[in-house]
């Protein structure tokens, strides 16, 4: 063909091309810009897939109180007697079987078994054994669904924490919040749809490094990405104006910024520039949202004192809880907390309750917070980990420096609030709490379910990547958990 003609005919493709996306372009600016344009909406629209529905949801969104490197379920949630009777003796060879260990405790000559740490107690009308360690958690037992039969193919950290945030070991696949803002999009325009937060622990310090990409949008649009804040005045980086721009100034600038991006997006038809002018129109609008989220002046003295003297410092733990709740009052669909420090391989006897302390009485007093404030309800909160502990010993039992290895054959989540039933167990170990011997969960099962309560269908909540109509739960076979769901 003459290069002179298919370079007409290609321009008279990519005209039609323009003219469809300059046209949605200019509908999208024109909302952002005025959305009174188009009408009052619960919620952003979101590139669903054809023949996506909904039903009726239990929750309106979701608060997920991550515990990066592997919480100890031995110790904290799933005490047995046969711990206590074969304390120091070696894990029997049929429990143990030949599961993969890491190089950590492959080598050991011995595997004794350690009982948790310190002594806990029935709690609620379940009688549900909590540590101890978690004095605080233990009077949330009747609000909780204790999740003990959680299971991963993960072994190491990067992996794990990759696989129970994403649905998948392998970077580059999008979040549960991602995934959340894309199917039900978000309720207040002055605040991100996923906002994620970061906190360090005491126990071990430095944790496992936790990356952005754990909040990220991967394959799906990038206006779905969480947002990060940091602590201090300046939650969110570059916000503010500049010395010397004022408000009006600013707003000048990002419209006439915005014609250049739409004049763009009409040339190139490209959809990430209309996700640009969105973000420029975010970070504007929280200009103001953001700074009045982090004043907590207004919160009551007794509130204050729920959360524990750590709620001052920002960046902890206990003050991150109480920007969480803040945010899930202002309808913020997606909050995840991040605690470092549960990677507990050595010296476990001082590094745990370092660590519970850190967790147990900014935990309650969240729960508790949104239940008075009448926000539980419809709210789900997971309370999740990467994989679990080993109930043998790694390094010499006794020594001071002893430590557990990580364990995904099994271990424990526990649930709350927005279509979850409140005040039971669901699945079981076996009596070394090393095998799921009752109703196994998978970390696919459980993303299911929280998208269940929050009305979708994860089958069908999907997007075209690579050829493939991906999900959150993956290719293989996911289940919801029903027995955990509430009337």
């Amino acid at each position: 063909m003459n290069p002179i003609e298919e370079r007409f005919l290609d321009l008279s493709r990519r005209r039609f091309l323009e003219g469809i996306s300059g046209g949605i372009g200019s509908i999208a600016l024109g909302g952002l810009l005025n959305p009174g344009l188009i009408g009052a909406a619960e919620t952003s629209p979101s590139p669903i897939p054809e023949g996506f529905k909904r039903f009726a949801p239990k929750a309106k969104r979701v608060l997920c109180l991550f515990q990066s490197g592997g919480l100890s379920h031995v110790d904290l949630f799933d005490d047995k007697p046969m711990l206590h009777e074969h304390a120091g003796k070696e894990l029997p060879p049929s429990i143990k079987g030949t599961q993969r260990l890491t190089g950590m405790t492959s080598g050991q000559s011995a595997y004794p078994v350690v009982p948790p740490l310190k002594s806990g107690k029935r709690c609620g009308k379940h009688g549900t054994w909590i540590s101890d360690l978690l004095p605080h958690i233990q009077t949330l037992a009747d609000d909780i669904c204790i999740v003990k039969s959680l299971h991963t193919e993960a072994i190491n950290h990067d992996p794990g924490i990759t696989f129970m945030n994403t649905g998948n070991q392998l970077p580059g696949y999008a979040s549960m919040g991602a995934w959340v803002s894309y199917g039900l999009g978000t309720v207040n325009e002055n605040l991100p749809a996923f906002i994620a937060m970061v906190s360090q622990g005491t126990g071990k310090n430095p944790g496992q490094p936790i990356f952005s990409r754990l909040w990220g949008s991967g394959f799906l649009p990038s206006s779905h990405q969480g947002v990060g804040l940091r602590p201090g005045k300046n939650p969110v980086l570059y916000l503010q104006n500049p010395p010397g721009v004022e408000p009006a100034q600013r707003r000048a600038a990002l419209d006439d910024l915005a014609k250049l991006n739409q004049l763009r997006a009409e040339e190139l038809g490209d959809p990430e520039t209309i996700t640009r002018i969105k973000a420029y129109e975010m970070a504007y609008r929280m200009q103001t949202s953001v700074p009045d989220l982090s004043d907590i002046s207004g919160e009551s003295v007794q509130t204050l004192e729920a959360y524990g003297p750590e709620v001052h410092k920002p960046g902890s733990y206990a003050a991150n809880c109480l920007l969480a709740r803040r945010l899930l009052e202002r309808d913020v669909r997606f909050v995840q907390l991040f605690h470092r420090g549960w990677d507990q391989h050595i010296a476990i006897a001082k590094q745990l309750p370092n660590q519970c302390r850190d967790i147990d009485q900014p935990t309650a007093a969240l729960i508790q917070d949104l239940k008075h404030r009448g926000l539980l309800d419809d709210t789900l909160v997971v309370f999740a980990t990467e994989f679990g502990r080993t109930v043998f010993s790694q390094g010499k039992l006794g020594d001071p420096g002893m430590g557990r290895d990580h364990h995904g054959r099994s271990f424990t989540v526990w649930l709350a609030g927005g279509g979850i039933k409140g005040g039971i167990e669901y699945g079981a170990t076996d009596d070394f709490c090393y095998n799921i011997v009752e109703n196994p969960v998978h970390i696919r099962d459980l993303h299911a379910t929280i998208l269940h309560c929050l009305g979708i269908d994860h089958e069908q909540m999907t997007h075209k990547f690579r050829g493939l109509n991906v999900r959150l739960t993956g290719v293989e076979e996911a289940h919801v958990v029903k027995a955990i769901l509430g009337a």
